[in-house]
């Protein structure tokens, strides 16, 4: 069996892509592979590609706001990632007209229409009309992601075999369709405006709708909703049980703190690079190319991470990941100084080469903060506290955005004055060493350790029993810990390391 098992495998892997997709249809249902291509390729990877760029230029365009101003309201976007376990309990534990997936789908997709046709309008809207429109994208977008996540992991548990591909299909749609969508980001902007390419991406929010109607899935017949304010108080109470534990909650804070921290200055940085006179003056085109270039150092750093870092302690990865970070930082400033130039280095060429480098460098810092996140899901409740950890994570971005927008604010650094700008990029790249004074939260372990106490184990276990989930399945996830994991069919499973 186990010889059979391996030949099969082989024979995938030597199999034409086509060959795969043909297969992976064959094996789960085309709409399946249609869903993932959808989600994953088409909205997260092409789409996000293209509304970064776009939104950049709509704040600075369209409706001429200072840096600062367009720091705070795009930090808005992230409030619907925060949520982000309401929409997976919503879309386990609430099916509608009998589906559990399709009107989730359906959902997302009319919000994300509705909001860029919106967006697209000739007139200019008024800021909290377009912050709102904006928002609400970015949930549609936020929806579809946690949606599709359940979908994998519930053909995972189905088909384990097939596990390994699905989660290789979603890794290569989204970087393909990321790549794809900042190269073309700057020059669809330069053709057609930022407001039309913001219409643009209700092309990509009507092909998840279409998800929602072509999906094969399994109709549930008399559900009664009685169930969901218990499976809600389950969930709160297993949850709760692992945060309340120092072996969780403090990596927890740690994650929070190592974002919040590092002020994000990037929408100031943007200005700064289409301004004629203080700096290169880019073109949209080169913008679009500069972060395709910083998507490659991302993919860069997850090979070196699978290959050399994987096995080595959170604490010395978390360690050299922030002074890395900080360094890296390092070449905004010398860029915003304009000493490339004395060093005979283009701005062309040393903005091509610092997005590489920080993008590569800023993915080794954020792939141990992803394992260890899987090390402290709890079982039973994985899929719904992984994506409560996520949320502290996007909490922390929304912090850094918004305090990096107050110090664009404090030092007066507008559409038309830069001059101390190079100020923002030292204190940023200074406050990356911070949350070097608060490691002592991380467990020093190897990533293969065990984090999480057996009685917390075994005290979350006995909560899914006492309410009587007779769904629940043992499986091991070999991968992440040693422990058993349980998996239920109406947890929220998200693709932890593996969609990293």
């Amino acid at each position: 069996m186990k010889e059979a098992l391996e030949q099969e495998n082989a024979s995938r892997e030597s199999r034409w892509p086509w060959t795969w997709l043909w297969m992976l249809s064959d094996q789960l249902h085309w709409s399946f592979v249609y869903s993932v291509i959808s989600v994953y390729g088409i909205c997260q990877g092409l789409a996000c590609g293209v509304t970064e760029v776009a939104s950049n230029f709509y704040w600075k365009d369209v409706q001429k706001l200072q840096p600062s101003q367009a720091q705070f309201y795009d930090g808005m976007t992230w409030i619907p990632w925060i949520v982000k376990p309401v929409w997976g309990l919503l879309t386990d534990v609430v099916p509608v007209r009998g589906y559990r997936r399709r009107p989730y789908f359906i959902l997302a997709g009319a919000i994300g229409i509705l909001s860029t046709l919106t967006l697209s309008l000739p007139s200019m809207l008024p800021i909290t009309f377009a912050v709102v429109a904006m928002t609400l994208q970015s949930a549609g977008t936020a929806i579809s992601d946690v949606t599709v996540d359940a979908l994998v992991v519930q053909n995972s548990i189905t088909h384990p075999s097939l596990s390994s591909d699905m989660q290789s299909l979603c890794s290569f749609c989204e970087s393909i369709g990321g790549l794809v969508g900042y190269a073309i980001s700057g020059l669809l902007v330069q053709k057609m405006g930022s407001q039309g390419v913001l219409g643009l991406l209700s092309i990509p929010s009507a092909v998840v709708f279409s998800v929602g109607v072509v999906l094969k899935e399994t109709h549930i017949k008399d559900f009664s909703y009685n169930q969901v304010h218990e499976k809600f108080l389950q969930a709160g109470k297993s949850m709760w049980s692992a945060l309340k534990c120092p072996e969780v909650w403090r990596p927890c804070l740690y994650m929070y703190l190592s974002l919040a921290l590092s002020l994000d200055i990037s929408v100031g940085m943007f200005y700064w690079y289409c301004e004629p006179i203080a700096g290169p003056k880019f073109s949209e085109g080169f913008i679009g190319l500069i972060y395709s270039i910083g998507s490659i150092g991302t993919l860069l750093a997850a090979l070196l991470y699978q290959s050399k870092l994987k096995n080595h302690p959170f604490r010395s990865l978390l360690l050299w990941g922030q002074i890395l970070t900080s360094m890296s930082g390092m070449l905004d400033l010398l860029f915003v100084l304009r000493l490339n130039l004395n060093l005979h280095i283009p701005d062309h060429l040393f903005g091509v080469i610092d997005s590489g480098i920080t993008k590569f460098v800023g993915n080794l810092k954020w792939m141990p903060l992803m394992v260890l996140s899987c090390k402290l899901c709890p079982p039973g409740v994985e899929g719904t506290f992984f994506a409560l950890l996520m949320s502290i994570d996007n909490a922390g971005f929304l912090s850094s955005s918004w305090a990096g927008g107050l110090l664009l604010n404090l030092l007066k650094v507008t559409r038309e004055e830069f001059g101390n700008l190079w100020i923002a990029v030292l204190i940023r790249n200074v406050s990356r060493l911070l949350p070097l004074g608060f490691l002592f939260l991380v467990p020093n372990e190897d990533q293969d350790f065990v984090l999480l106490p057996p009685e917390i184990v075994v005290e979350i276990s006995e909560c899914v029993k006492d309410n009587k989930q007779n769904d629940i399945e043992l499986a091991s996830c070999k991968e992440h810990s040693q422990i058993p994991v349980l998996v239920g069919e109406d947890s929220e499973l998200v693709s932890l390391i593996q969609k990293t």
